[in-house]
């Protein structure tokens, strides 16, 4: 797929500290949403948990080329890069070799931007999702470093907020530090359950506080998106008709009606 001259690979970070608010979830169904509606995308797992990557068919125990490999100059990115059975989706794979990424990284020049520079020739691509592991180490600053902005997950529960000023204060810094053009591109309420009155009242104080960069989108909480990356494969092919997959498509469409943000 051929890009316009005019348009530039866009790359966005899905990051919170905080686990288990659907990050990964929503970094590959927001790429495989991208994807279907005929944008060039790729995902790059950087959490040594490898979910993103097992959570699109890719085994992490048969790489032998995967991100480690091209943060250390090991590998070329381009042959890092891998297909994924969703057209118009890449993926730059991980497994549990990252967990030592920051020793090594630890005496290198430039090391919060080794992310920045590896991803900087892949022009081909619409949008560049980095799937960030949840800690705010070395590896998520290199993420939002590299990024032109960050989607930030939120579960619908009591201590949605927990943490949150800490990942905003993280962001702030690395604006200041390493890159100025960075800033929040949306906050995504997830694991919505219609029928629990603490759910939206959450999303009503979130939206009160943050008004215009939540999105109007939410993703509810759905047995299918929770199945799915067992079986290798994002909502869309696993369950098309499910809440989920109506859910992340229409993120995906507000995403793309939302870069005058950018």
């Amino acid at each position: 797929m051929k890009k316009s001259k005019l348009q530039k690979t866009k790359i966005i970070c899905v990051a919170n500290q905080k686990g288990g608010v659907g990050k990964t979830t929503t970094a590959v169904n927001l790429a495989a949403g991208l994807a279907i509606l005929k944008k060039s995308v790729l995902l790059v797992d950087c959490d040594a948990q490898g979910n993103a990557t097992s959570g699109l068919g890719i085994a992490q125990k048969g790489l032998d080329r995967h991100l480690y490999h091209a943060i250390l100059g090991l590998a070329g990115t381009a042959e890092v890069i891998r297909s994924t059975s969703v057209a118009n989706l890449s993926i730059i794979p991980s497994n549990m070799d990252l967990v030592g990424i920051e020793v090594d990284l630890a005496g290198r020049n430039n090391r919060e931007g080794v992310l920045k520079e590896l991803l900087a020739p892949l022009s081909s691509f619409d949008y560049i999702i980095l799937d960030c592991p949840p800690s705010l180490g070395l590896i998520t600053i290199n993420a939002l470093s590299a990024s032109n902005s960050v989607i930030i997950p939120m579960q619908c529960e009591y201590y949605a907020l927990e943490g949150l000023s800490q990942l905003i204060k993280i962001i702030r810094l690395v604006k200041h530090n390493f890159n100025p053009t960075l800033h929040i591109e949306g906050l995504l309420l997830t694991m919505y359950d219609y029928r629990i009155r603490l759910a939206f009242q959450v999303a009503r104080e979130v939206r009160t506080h943050f008004r215009d960069l939540v999105y109007k989108t939410t993703i509810p909480r759905n047995v299918r998106l929770g199945e799915s990356p067992s079986h290798g494969k994002p909502i869309f092919s696993y369950e098309p008709r499910s809440k989920g997959a109506e859910s992340y498509l229409a993120l995906a469409r507000e995403f793309l009606g939302c870069q005058r943000r950018s």
